[in-house]
């Protein structure tokens, strides 16, 4: 496994007092609150020295930016679609032309490699230019027929549901932040973001890029805390009747999105939540090995195996297992690991120490159970601080809390099976269900056993990229992995409320003045089995 050591001056060198003071102004502060100084640091991976002091919101803040955003939003509200997707167009431009800044914050803050830094502009810049080029599509009001055809016009209209509430994690400050502020912004509501505390800077940064290309101050707010005090104020305010956010979007563990689920429930208002998953990958006897080795080594590894959809449980038929074993173990230990601000490696740093110490003990659990330790299985504090070999298991056992609980880190576990049917079986173990994976020469029967995996996504031939990538199609999971879906149309619909507007023409619904009822009645029978004989309806 070839090794980088991590580099000397950890604080980017263009990250000035200047501009570290600019962002930091877009942590939104009650006006009422002036002089309140309680800021929040995180440490870095790179070293565990605190990154940069930020200003930290108070619920009184979160309770302010969202009255501030709804006042601007009634006026965003009437801005043609047009115009609000030039803004987020020019945002696109600039953060093609400025990527290696936030590429620096986001690798400063998180540790990840900068090649996996990368893949989030790739996924912003796709889901600005769709929304911005087809959401209009999405939104736009359908005719239906109405109660008295050709006397009642009706049309389904999508509004904006008011201000919406985001709360991102940390594993991709900027993917599963703006990636949802955009098309929430451009079906015209106001927006309060709750900033990972591990990782404000890159969505501080975000923001002030947002702003340059022409978005109002007051209409997208970022808020900066932990998730017991600013979190709790973002889904509501104890008072269920009392004035929120609109919608709550939450991205981050299942345990977590439960509790905002039932909040949300008090107040009457929707939720989406993309939560945990232990994603399996399935290798059946006719698989290309070689390709899927490389498959699984770029989903189970990319991002240091920090991402909800990366692969954990790799499930191989036994005519190809020792075959794909070998493969994989040998693209495993070919890994580049460290930590650099260039494309040098492979597989960063874990993100904090907590990270570090699930992956250990998950690993060093399932060794004294019996496991054994293909690849990796050991942290590289020579490396980083937070480093830890990507890391390949077999022999896991269900006792094992590797086996179905969340690692979230560089591990995967291999399984033999004997036939599809013990494959699709073994998939569906647990209560997860968010990606999958199947490798397959017959692509056919591939995706006629993709239906039978309990799953938000299914890749075929890909890890799980494939899916994620589509933008113009749906995201989500399914059991414990969370409601609701990112991405295509349901992405920008969530955040509207879809509104029936019937027209009536020439005369009213219902009897006459002078028709006794009981005619009317038997009219209205005549009529229905008209329009049963005529299959009009």
């Amino acid at each position: 496994m070839t090794s980088t050591v991590a580099p000397s001056t950890v604080r980017p060198s263009w990250v000035t007092d200047q501009r570290l003071d600019g962002w930091r102004r877009w942590v939104f502060r009650d006006p009422g609150r002036a002089g309140d100084s309680a800021t929040t640091s995180a440490l870095s991976p790179y070293d565990l020295q605190p990154i940069a002091d930020v200003p930290a919101s108070s619920a009184d803040d979160v309770a302010a930016a969202v009255a501030s955003a709804r006042n601007a939003q009634r006026a965003w509200a009437l801005v043609p679609y047009g115009a609000r997707a030039d803004v987020v167009l020019r945002f696109h431009d600039l953060l093609v032309e400025r990527q290696d800044e936030v590429l620096d914050l986001i690798q400063w803050e998180m540790g990840k490699a900068r090649f996996s830094a990368w893949q989030e502009i790739l996924q912003v810049g796709n889901i600005a230019r769709h929304y911005a080029r087809h959401g209009r599509s999405y939104l736009t009001p359908h005719r239906v027929r109405g109660a008295m055809p050709g006397l009642t016009k009706v049309r389904e209209v999508r509004v904006p549901k008011g201000v919406i509430g985001m709360i991102s994690p940390w594993n991709y400050p900027l993917y599963l932040a703006v990636g949802d502020v955009i098309p929430a912004l451009l079906a015209g509501n106001g927006v309060v973001s709750k900033a990972d505390s591990q990782t404000p800077l890159t969505l501080l940064w975000t923001r002030a890029l947002m702003a340059e290309a022409g978005l109002p101050t007051e209409l997208w707010h970022i808020v900066v805390g932990s998730g017991s005090v600013v979190g709790e104020a973002l889904i509501g305010p104890q008072d269920p009747t009392a004035d929120g956010v609109d919608h709550i979007c939450f991205t981050g563990s299942t345990a977590t999105g439960r509790r905002v689920g039932r909040r949300a429930g008090e107040r009457l208002i929707a939720a989406s939540l993309e939560l945990g998953g232990k994603n399996p990958l399935v290798v059946r006897a006719d698989a290309d090995v070689e390709k899927a080795a490389a498959g699984c080594v770029a989903a189970a590894f990319g991002n240091t195996g920090q991402m909800c959809i990366h692969i954990e449980r790799v499930i191989v038929h036994e005519d190809v297992y020792d075959a794909f074993r070998d493969a994989l173990v040998a693209a495993t230990k070919a890994l580049t690991v460290g930590q650099t601000f260039d494309y040098s490696v492979d597989v960063g740093s874990l993100a904090s120490p907590a990270q570090l110490e699930t992956v250990a003990r998950h690993v060093d659990e399932a060794a004294a159970g019996g496991a054994t330790v293909l690849a990796g299985g050991r942290a590289r504090p020579d490396l980083g601080p937070l480093v830890y070999e990507p890391t390949v298991l077999e022999g896991v056992t269900a006792a094992m809390p590797v086996c179905l609980e969340e690692t979230f880190g560089p591990v995967v576990s291999l399984y033999r099976v004997g036939t599809d049917r013990e494959a699709i079986e073994k998939a569906n173990e647990g209560r997860y269900g968010l990606s999958a994976s199947i490798w397959s020469r017959d692509t056919a029967t591939a995706e006629q056993l993709a239906q039978r995996i309990r799953a938000g996504s299914v890749n075929v031939n890909d890890g799980a990229a494939a899916a994620a990538g589509s933008i113009e199609a749906g995201m989500g999971g399914m059991g414990d992995s969370g409601l609701g879906r990112r991405h295509g149309a349901e992405g920008i619909r969530k955040y509207t409320e879809s509104q029936t507007v019937a027209t009536q023409r020439l005369v009213p619904l219902g009897p006459p003045p002078n028709l006794p009822v009981e005619k009317f009645v038997g009219m209205g029978n005549g009529q229905l089995k008209l329009l049963k004989a005529l299959r009009l309806r």
